[in-house]
Order: structure tokens, then C-alpha cells, then sequence
């Protein structure tokens, strides 16, 4: 009987040699599950992405250093890059700097007024009333029929004519908003056709009005498919407002980016000023722009 104990004992010293266990078997390690082959390729494809987009900042990188170069005024195998004045440049910056908020003011009370123009000429253009039809396809018709320019310059100089007196800044806000909003009434009808009927007759048959349809069912879904284009657009009109300093009122980047370049001569300092601060907006507003598309696309995933 000893015997057989004695044994049993060697027996479990051995084997705890061999295969020694963890002081807690709670902690025991659980070995790691194999990735699927959907992991594997998603983790390939995240991979790849960050790839490209490493290799897209440094080529960014390079083409930005090269720029520069070009405007260093060093010479290079006997080409001479351009020279620029840069002690008028540091003293200048401040003051044309200064128009981006003016720029920002214009254009964003443009692009309320556009959104609201675009909604109203998106909603005429799907009425079957005659009159409300042709009103929004005349209004459509007539803005984008003329140039942006002569629209600026008709507000500010045509109206007093008729006893209608504007600011240079009212001028060319109603301007651009007339203007945009005749191009964005396309991205507002394109959202609204795009909700399905499906959904307005199921509205119907819960027992909402028409106006209940449009305001909880038809609109929600059109703003949310019409805000990237706006994004857009907003972007484009932040330099379309540059026609306004043609006004000589509102004093926005290019107004004082002309009037400091001309006085001073160096006018090839002050317009690359202006085109880098114009750069510097688009470049912010396309950021804020791709996280609001990225938060939008999530629910198509």
C-alpha cells in the first residue's frame, strides 16, 4: 500500500516538471483565437491605407518644399528662382491677414441665404403647381443665366436707382446667396427625390399630413444627403468672395491684399499673401468638412 503511494506521489512530482501549472489557475492564459480571414483582410486593408496615406504626406511634403524653393530667389545649374520681398511681407501680413474674418462673415451669411433660396427652389421645382413651378424655374434660369460679377455690381450700383440702397457687404451677400442658391436648388431636389415613395406613402398611412411627411420624413433625410455638396459649396464661395472687394467697401483678404500691393509696389507679394491665406481656409474648412462626411456615412456601414 506504501508502495503504491510512494508511486502515485513520484508520479505527480513528474508531471508538474513537465507541465508546471500557473499559481492561480483562474490566470491560466487562454490561448488567443485565430483571426478569420475577414480580420486578416480588413487588418490588410487598414494597412494599405495607412500606407497610401504616408506616402501621399510626404510626396505633399516634397512638392510644398519645391514650391518654396521657387520663390527663394537661390540660384540652381543657372536658373534663378523668383525673389520676394520678405521684409514687406512680414510687415504687410498682419493687415491682409486681418480680412479673413471679414471673408468668413461674408460668406457665411451667403450660404444661410443660399440654403435657404436652394430648400424653397427645390421645393417649387417638385410642386405640380403651374405658378409655383415656373417661379422657381425662372428664378433658376435667370441667376444662373447671369455672371456672378455683374449680379455683385447690379445689387450695389443699379438698386439706388430704384431708391434700393445696400452696403458693399449687403451687396454682395444677397449677391452670392442669389447666385449659389440657384446652383444648390440641384443638390436640394437630388436629396428630396432621393427619398423613396415607400416611405411617403407609409407616412401617409400612419396618418401624417403632407406637411408632417416633409418636415419628420422627406427632410431630415434630404439635409442629410445635401450637407456634403453644401460643404462644397461653401468652400467655393469663401474665394468667390474676393468679387466683393471690387465694391472698394468690404475690406476681405483681396481687398486688402490689391490695395497694400499697389501702394507699395509689390503686388506679387501681397496676391501670393492673399493666396495663401485663401489656401489656409480651404484647407480647414476641407478638414472640418471630412469628419462631418465621416460622422454622416456612418450609418450607411
Amino acid at each position: 500500500m506504501e508502495a503504491d503511494v510512494s508511486a502515485s506521489m513520484l508520479f505527480l512530482i513528474l508531471a508538474e516538471k513537465e507541465h508546471p501549472m500557473a499559481p492561480d489557475s483562474t490566470t491560466a492564459r487562454i490561448p488567443k483565437p485565430a483571426s478569420s480571414q475577414a480580420d486578416l483582410l480588413y487588418e490588410a486593408q487598414q494597412r494599405q491605407a495607412r500606407h497610401f496615406r504616408t506616402n501621399v504626406g510626404l510626396s505633399w511634403g516634397i512638392l510644398l518644399l519645391i514650391l518654396v524653393y521657387l520663390f527663394s530667389g537661390q540660384d540652381f545649374l543657372g536658373i534663378k528662382t523668383i525673389s520676394l520681398d520678405y521684409e514687406f511681407i512680414q510687415n504687410n501680413m498682419s493687415f491682409i491677414a486681418r480680412g479673413i474674418s471679414e471673408t468668413f462673415i461674408v460668406s457665411a451669411l451667403s450660404i444661410t441665404l443660399a440654403i435657404v433660396l436652394a430648400l424653397f427652389a427645390a421645393l417649387g421645382r417638385l410642386s405640380t403647381i403651374p405658378p409655383v413651378y415656373a417661379l422657381s424655374t425662372f428664378y433658376v434660369s435667370l441667376i444662373r443665366g447671369t455672371p456672378l460679377y455683374l449680379q455683385i455690381f447690379f445689387f450695389f450700383l443699379a438698386l439706388p436707382q430704384l431708391g434700393i440702397i445696400l452696403t458693399g457687404l449687403w451687396a454682395g451677400v444677397f449677391a452670392l446667396g442669389l447666385n449659389y442658391g440657384a446652383y444648390m436648388s440641384e443638390i436640394f431636389r437630388a436629396g428630396l427625390a432621393s427619398v423613396g415613395k415607400g416611405q411617403r406613402e407609409a407616412a401617409i398611412a400612419l396618418g401624417m399630413t403632407p406637411r408632417q411627411t416633409m418636415q419628420r420624413i422627406v427632410l431630415p433625410q434630404a439635409l442629410r444627403f445635401a450637407i456634403p455638396p453644401i460643404g462644397n459649396d461653401f468652400i467655393a464661395m469663401t474665394k468667390d468672395s474676393a468679387l466683393v472687394s471690387a465694391t472698394g467697401f468690404v475690406h476681405e483678404i483681396m481687398w486688402r491684399a490689391t490695395r497694400v500691393g499697389r501702394a507699395q509696389f509689390h503686388n506679387l507679394e501681397a496676391l501670393i499673401m492673399a493666396a495663401v491665406f485663401y489656401w489656409l481656409m480651404t484647407l480647414f474648412l476641407s478638414y472640418i468638412q471630412s469628419i462631418i462626411e465621416t460622422r454622416l456615412s456612418r450609418g450607411d456601414r
